[in-house]
């Protein structure tokens, strides 16, 4: 896969140059566009000497006419996770290369766009409410562009504690609109009680209601009972002691705190990134 890593490497002209021509020194890459056509293609170039002009040593064809689409849309030209997703949707048959253009007009191009090429991490969330918190304010981060130059892309699991509702089912708090009994507001508690909740609601409940719990199932992701990461993943925990990076059975994550802001999924977002690809140059 190739993508630019800034949009200013890439040149637009309406002809081929040649081997000795001037050139800009950035240009990394030249999008020919044959206007009579309506048709493009894109060339890999090498330049040599000092100063703003250089001179073309080398030239490679990198994808001819009949390989090349353009997205008829406007998106975000610095946003690498969306665009190599948007790309690979439109590769298909011999079309290999998407020419792109930003909402600031700058336009660039991936080339055999791969999305599994892109970091992976996996938002594990809890519903209701829907969508969870977590999960939406990252979908609204990613499509604003905040990690725009992490070559990143997300998969979502929500856990739907709607599973577990029933009339000898308590739950935490009322707030959640689950139907069962809620820990917050129950004065009494039936011996065959299931509580579904997280090690805290586990002490609030053993503290009013000793002894009267048949079953408890830890909603809390970081206990794995009802999900096991199996790749980088982001959540969140209403114990603040444990937000910050963390590893469960060899996978590295990021927990931020139930109450966390937008600006708190933004930097735990890049510092799971950045610890995981430590070699490669930080956000």
């Amino acid at each position: 896969m190739i993508f630019p890593q800034d949009y200013k490497y890439v040149g637009i002209s309406d002809r081929v140059p040649e081997v000795g021509d001037p050139i800009y020194f950035s240009t990394r890459f030249i999008i020919i566009k044959n206007e009579t056509r309506e048709s493009y293609q894109i060339y890999a170039v090498e330049s040599s000497g000092e100063g703003l002009i250089r001179i073309i040593t080398s030239m490679e064809l990198l994808a001819d006419q009949d390989e090349i689409t353009v997205l008829d849309e406007l998106l975000e030209s610095c946003n690498i996770g969306i665009l190599v997703e948007v790309a690979e949707r439109l590769c298909l048959n011999q079309i290999n290369t998407v020419i792109l253009t930003g909402t600031d007009r700058h336009t660039t191009f991936v080339h055999m766009p791969d999305a599994s090429k892109l970091f992976e991490i996996e938002v594990i969330d809890i519903t209701p409410p829907s969508p969870p918190w977590l999960t939406s304010a990252v979908r609204r981060l990613h499509a604003a562009g905040v990690w725009s130059r992490l070559p990143v892309r997300f998969t979502e699991k929500i856990l739907d504690l709607r599973q577990f509702e029933d009339a000898n089912t308590m739950f935490p708090c009322t707030s959640s609109g689950l139907k069962g009994r809620y820990l917050d507001r129950a004065t009494t508690a039936p011996d065959e009680t299931l509580l579904v909740g997280c090690d805290i609601s586990l002490q609030i409940f053993n503290l009013k209601f000793p002894n009267k719990l048949k079953e408890h199932t830890n909603t809390c992701p970081l206990s794995r009972e009802l999900h096991t990461p199996t790749k980088p993943f982001i959540t969140r925990c209403c114990q603040s002691e444990r937000t910050g990076p963390i590893n469960l059975n060899g996978v590295p994550g990021m927990v931020v705190h139930w109450g966390a802001s937008e600006y708190d999924v933004i930097e735990a977002v890049k510092n799971l990134y950045n610890n995981c690809n430590s070699e490669k140059e930080e956000f």
